[in-house]
């Protein structure tokens, strides 16, 4: 572990940990990416939406294009107190590298910015470009960050070729698994409308909660699909449900609830929708409900970058990583509309959003080296 903690890579990733950019806060954190990238002949620039701040950096201007992309904005740390040491003071216990943020993601930025200069003092002349995609509200409302800068760039037709995000995809080890898309998020926000009225008196009011109890119910029944030879069969989840005034004898007058669903490519968010909404209509409910869709499902398949990708995990770890679309959903929702193939490959993620967030060190030096190799295979 000492030799480690002269690496130049675990130098920079205290540097970024120490800086506590809670969401949509940067800290800071992209000037001091920006300037060792303008060292190396980067282009970089601010584009700034609102509260947020995000960094467009590229170097060269040939097709393809290969760009890195990532986020300095961290969770809130919680309650300090219960943390081991400070949240945002990066501590070494053992192999383990301690601070929010230290594997979500400051790891995977610190690694791609110490992989460019490794990669780039050797291959100065390397094919196509290289860029970086940096933002501050990826953890936050996700509206002002990467689908901004997207725009912006499809509005000067300027076109990602491949991305690798630095997510903390791995679950055991580093690079067991790789993403190579995520499933769709859709939100509904759902009122129920009745009549408040004496518990003792049925006739006189109108329970929401009898109301939606069959459409619930009927919601949790259907099987939705069964998933497909690149996602995981689509989930239908309750996250709130609320009603009633808080007196033990009166029925509510109205009930709100929220539901999620993540969805496979099996279904599109308007056909997700229409049959949430032909199971309400088939019952007698006065009701109000609203979408919020956080992206369509995307996939990338088969093809130079996650070919590249694996030969550069199996090359570090002598392992073939596992190829999923599970999780959350993640900023690569914004970048593969555009015609970009995408993949996530990161450090363990355990700790990720948790007291006592961490990261193994030496992980932090082998993912900055499957970043070069996967450069050299793309781009060389």
């Amino acid at each position: 572990m000492p030799d480690l903690v002269n690496e130049p890579v675990i130098d920079l990733l205290c540097d970024l940990i120490r800086r506590p950019s809670v969401t949509p806060d940067d800290a800071g954190c992209q000037l001091v990416l920006a300037e060792r990238l303008t060292r190396l002949g980067f282009d970089c620039e601010t584009l700034q939406f609102n509260d947020v701040t995000n960094l467009w950096a590229r170097r060269g201007t040939a097709s393809p294009l290969l760009c890195f992309a990532g986020h300095t904005d961290v969770v809130p740390p919680g309650d300090e107190d219960a943390w081991s040491s400070g949240p945002f003071e990066p501590t070494f216990i053992g192999d383990l590298i301690y601070g929010r943020g230290s594997a979500d993601m400051k790891s995977g930025l610190a690694a791609m910015i110490v992989a460019l200069e490794e990669f780039l003092t050797a291959h100065p002349d390397h094919d196509g470009s290289i860029a970086l995609l940096i933002t501050s509200d990826e953890e936050g409302r996700a509206r002002d960050g990467t689908l901004k800068v997207v725009q912006a760039l499809q509005e000067r037709d300027e076109h990602i070729d491949w991305c690798v995000l630095g997510e903390p995809s791995s679950e055991q080890e580093l690079g067991d698994i790789v993403r190579i898309g995520r499933r769709g998020s859709l939100s509904g926000m759902l009122t129920v409308r009745g009549v408040q009225g004496h518990v003792a008196y049925p006739q006189l009011s109108d329970n929401p909660i009898r109301r939606f109890a069959p459409v619930l119910a009927e919601l949790h029944q259907i099987e939705w699909d069964n998933g497909n030879d690149y996602f995981p069969a689509t989930s239908f989840q309750v996250v709130d449900v609320r009603a009633g005034i808080g007196a033990p004898n009166v029925t509510p007058g109205e009930l709100s609830a929220r539901f999620n669903f993540r969805y496979s490519t099996e279904w599109t968010h308007e056909s997700l929708q229409q049959k949430v909404e032909s199971v309400f209509a088939a019952h007698d409910i006065d009701y109000e409900l609203n979408w919020h869709l956080s992206g369509e499902p995307f996939l990338t398949r088969p093809g130079k970058l996650i070919d590249a990708v694996s030969q550069a995990v199996t090359e570090e770890t002598g392992k073939a990583p596992q190829l999923s679309t599970g999780g959350g959903t993640s900023d690569g929702r914004f970048i593969s509309p555009a015609g970009t193939d995408v993949v996530e490959l990161g450090p363990v993620n355990a700790s990720i959003h948790k007291i006592d967030e961490h990261v193994k060190a030496e992980d932090v030096v082998t993912l900055t080296r499957m970043y070069r190799r996967i450069m050299e295979l793309m781009l060389l």
